[in-house]
């Protein structure tokens, strides 16, 4: 199956890289997780430069510090039922497609992407990172191809 066209609220399927992995010198996230795109930018000859946000099974420490994914929500993604939190407080930035992208695993499909997020929820997780670029609690780790 081809790659989707990425666009903000898009879920994908990525190998995130935490910021805690790259300051230990890691260039490739140690599991597969399915990641939010909050921010998809044309640069050169048709790359775009994606912005993606992780999404765990480990609650924030600060309230502030992600958003819950409702059941529901994940149900319609597919996701697992176990509770879920977008993190808000670090990106992964990566040009378009990245060799960090994964199949959805058990997906026969092969697809990469679960779905999208609804505008709504999307509204609120893009002004919960707002906030936390305001309160300096955002990290950005930039990925190579």
């Amino acid at each position: 199956m081809s790659l989707p066209t990425p666009y903000p609220g898009l879920v994908i399927s990525y190998s995130y890289l935490w910021a805690t992995e790259h300051d230990k010198g890691a260039e490739e996230g140690v599991k597969d997780r399915p990641c939010a795109i909050v921010a998809a930018r044309q640069v050169i000859e048709g790359r775009e430069v994606v912005t993606v946000v992780p999404i765990t099974h480990s609650p924030p420490r600060d309230a502030a510090d992600a958003v819950e994914i409702p059941a529901v929500l994940k149900a319609h993604l597919g996701l697992d039922g176990a509770r879920s939190w977008i993190m808000v407080t670090e990106t992964n930035d990566f040009l378009w497609p990245g060799p960090d992208m994964r199949p959805i695993a058990g997906d026969r499909t092969g697809r990469f992407h679960y779905g999208t997020l609804p505008p709504r929820f999307f509204a609120n997780l893009r002004e919960k990172i707002i906030e936390a670029h305001l309160r300096r609690r955002m990290i950005h780790v930039l990925r190579s191809e």
